[in-house]
């Protein structure tokens, strides 16, 4: 039963292709699904959140105001690596447990895909059978942010330059999908990696 692990840049189509592993068969879980788990109201997670940044990250209805802390972690280094000390752990363990569980209840010809951003970030390579990189190019990311997350270029560009490198990420990688053109020319190529992984769930 392989399992994939599927990153790549900022706004390159990461969930798009993680949705089109779903649609082809695979089982698909997702950091950013964990993240929001393990970060409910009232989660222990959140409470320390709040206790570490302040009551104006989270909402009225107690709920953390994702697009506020973003900007926060993505203007300071420092604010990232205190984040990421409070959350990393709870996703990992949720991830991990989610792959365990599949792997308990379905032994066999089962291609299980995880949507994971900081993969290679959080050293995570040893979780993978393959490691699948979605990339972009940096105009078509910046496009992508401002369209997405209503930035300006200026601010688009400063979260792709907060990240790893995505050249670095592709070297790295077993497989990579450009996702710049259309939804269909995306869906090809997701179908094709699909098909030629299926064998290793034999």
């Amino acid at each position: 039963m392989p399992c994939i692990g599927i990153t790549g840049g900022i706004a390159t189509g990461k969930s798009a292709v993680a949705a089109l592993f779903e649609k082809f068969g695979a089982i698909v879980f997702s950091a950013d699904d964990a993240a929001r788990a393990t970060m409910a109201a009232g989660s222990p997670t959140l409470q320390k959140i709040r206790e570490t940044f302040g009551e104006e990250y989270l909402r009225s209805d107690g709920t953390l105001d994702r697009a506020k802390m973003g900007a926060c972690i993505f203007a300071s280094p420092e604010a990232r690596k205190k984040l990421e000390t409070i959350t990393h752990p709870p996703i990992l363990r949720l991830l991990n447990a989610q792959i365990a569980a599949v792997r308990a209840d379905f032994p066999s010809r089962t291609v299980i895909a995880v949507e994971v951003p900081l993969l290679f970030e959080t050293h995570l390579e040893g979780w993978f059978d393959k490691v699948v990189v979605v990339a972009a190019s940096e105009a078509t990311q910046i496009q992508r942010l401002q369209t997405r997350n209503n930035l300006t270029p200026e601010e688009a560009q400063r979260r792709i330059r907060a990240q790893m490198p995505l050249q670095e990420k592709i070297e790295r990688a077993d497989f990579v999908l450009w996702n710049d053109g259309d939804a269909a020319s995306l869906e090809r190529q997701v179908q094709d990696l699909f098909e030629a992984l299926k064998p290793l769930s034999t």
